[in-house]
């Protein structure tokens, strides 16, 4: 029978750490809403696994190999390896770098930001690892015997973010960057002149659930899956777990204090807003939220209508999947977990881009700071320049190492819960690898997790189809991606092996 247990930590603070998920910090005044860890352990015949959810951009490789470390001091029954960490790639939560080697801000080490409090990200980083542990730990010392049910629903949590043209759109340029990283797609390019031609791919409307019950056969939680991330909140000086706010709330007034568990799908060239149809959609919004109360410091109001909407959506496909999906619940399934190291293609830097960067070094290395009266917009164009000095110098780097090893080494981990299954990735991955797992798995539902932790190793960097690459643009260019087209598609053979294997 399956022992199930859950647990909720909050990660939220008020102090006024830098935010993860732009190229510049932005730091949070104030909690909008409270950012979340949330563990849930499966168990069946002895095998355990645990999916730790976590309102987060990104979770370096540094903060798996911390809460391992932590979960296996206090109890080592807990098997560190099949613990799979996400994050919802919220990017309205504090970076999470541990003032290691690199740094206390990474990237940002050295930044200036004389007149603008700042609080170390390695106090937060601390913090963080703490929750993440007790969230793991308390889970599995409250599993006890219970059910689970699942299904799949509909919303249109996210859109297609690349706009396609009809041309080559830096042909008149003399830029030579922007001949080398942009091209025919732009990531939220314009759609309202005639040079446009389309959405490069479509949405993915499919929204998957695994519903848990206690022995009572009540409703305890439920694993919510979609192909999004969160960040409609991305402009924000605030902290914010963005449209999973939304979601909790509606769901507890529905069905009580269930824990919600998200996982963002497949979603690396899709985004939570449309790039189309922005006339229709402001008089919608204008209508149907016209007695929301907004907070005062927020910096673009519209994107709170926009996460309220999607929201309301997985919300609804909620109230329509889970009445016909409890009807069948089931403990006697089995628990099987898999993980592997596979090596992908590396996507290489050419001679032609090479030379362009290290012939730039001087450019960025000769920028004085940027000091005005206003010391924000000080620090949102300083660390702008830093982190374009910062991708400057990740490309020559990448240049002169790429051939000390053949491939680019990372872990997939596959889960089998009864005829559920679980696929977990490192990537910002794009839509069309996911539809292939997906359709082409032994089992009935397959929730593909991206963005999860990598022991030792940055997580994300963007998996771009083939198509997407001929056209550049961002998360399709030479900064975007560390695997080519064809490593994406050892990954996906990779994944339905050990899929497969687990079928058996």
């Amino acid at each position: 029978m399956l022992k199930i247990g859950w647990s909720k930590q909050d990660i939220s603070t008020d102090k006024p750490f830098p935010l993860g998920g732009q190229a510049y910090i932005r730091f949070s005044r104030f909690v909008l809403d409270p950012i979340y860890v949330t563990a849930l352990t499966v168990e069946n015949g002895g095998n355990h696994i645990i999916f730790l959810s976590t309102d987060v951009s990104d979770i370096p490789g540094s903060v798996l190999n911390s809460v391992k470390t932590e979960v296996s001091r206090i109890n080592a029954d807990i098997n560190p390896l099949n613990i799979i960490i996400n994050a919802t790639h919220c990017h309205s939560a504090p970076m999470l770098s541990p003032g290691d080697t690199v740094g206390e801000y990474g990237k940002f080490s050295e930044l200036p930001h004389d007149g603008v409090p700042l609080s170390r990200p390695g106090e937060y980083f601390d913090f963080f690892v703490s929750r993440c542990a007790k969230a793991i730990l308390d889970s599995f010392n409250s599993r006890s015997e219970g059910y689970i049910s699942y299904g799949y629903g509909f919303a249109t949590t996210s859109h297609n973010r690349r706009a396609v043209y009809f041309k080559d759109m830096t042909e008149d340029s003399d830029n030579k960057l922007l001949k080398l990283t942009e091209g025919s797609a732009k990531m939220y390019g314009r759609t309202d002149i005639p040079e446009f031609s389309h959405l490069e791919s479509g949405a993915d409307p499919y929204v998957n659930f695994m519903f848990t019950f206690g022995a009572d056969k009540k409703l305890t939680g439920a694993v919510i899956n979609v192909p999004s991330p969160s960040q409609n909140i991305e402009l924000e000086y605030s902290i914010s777990a963005d449209f999973w706010h939304d979601v909790r709330v509606g769901l507890a007034e529905r069905y009580g204090d269930i824990y919600i568990l998200p996982q963002c799908g497949a979603a690396g060239d899709l985004a939570p807003r449309a790039r189309y149809y922005d006339k229709a959609e402001e008089r919608r919004f204008r209508l149907k939220y016209a007695d929301v109360k907004l907070h005062d410091g927020l910096v673009n109001p519209t994107e709170i209508f926009r996460r309220k909407d999607i929201a309301e959506q997985i919300i609804a496909a909620f109230d329509d999947v889970y009445p016909w999906a409890k009807k069948e619940k089931l403990s006697d399934v089995p628990v099987l977990h898999t993980v592997k190291e596979i090596g992908l293609e590396k996507r290489c830097i050419t001679q032609e881009e090479y030379d362009y960067f290290d012939s730039a070094r001087l450019d960025y290395e000769d920028k004085p700071p940027i000091s005005t009266d206003d010391k924000v917009y000080d620090l949102k164009r300083n660390t702008r320049n830093i982190s374009a000095k910062y991708d400057n110098e990740t490309i020559v780097k990448r240049y002169k190492e790429q051939y000390n090893s053949e491939s680019f080494i990372t872990e997939i981990h596959t889960v089998r819960i009864g005829d559920i299954a679980f696929a977990s990735n490192q990537f910002e991955l794009y839509m069309d690898f996911a539809h292939r797992i997906a359709a082409r798995s032994p089992f009935v539902q397959t929730f593909i997790i991206e963005l999860a932790a990598q022991p030792g190793r940055p997580s994300g960097s963007y998996i771009a189809t083939e198509r997407a690459v001929k056209c550049r643009g961002y998360s399709a260019n030479l900064f975007s991606n560390y695997v080519t087209p064809n490593g994406g598609t050892k990954l996906v053979e990779a994944t339905l092996d050990e899929l497969n294997n687990l079928y058996k």
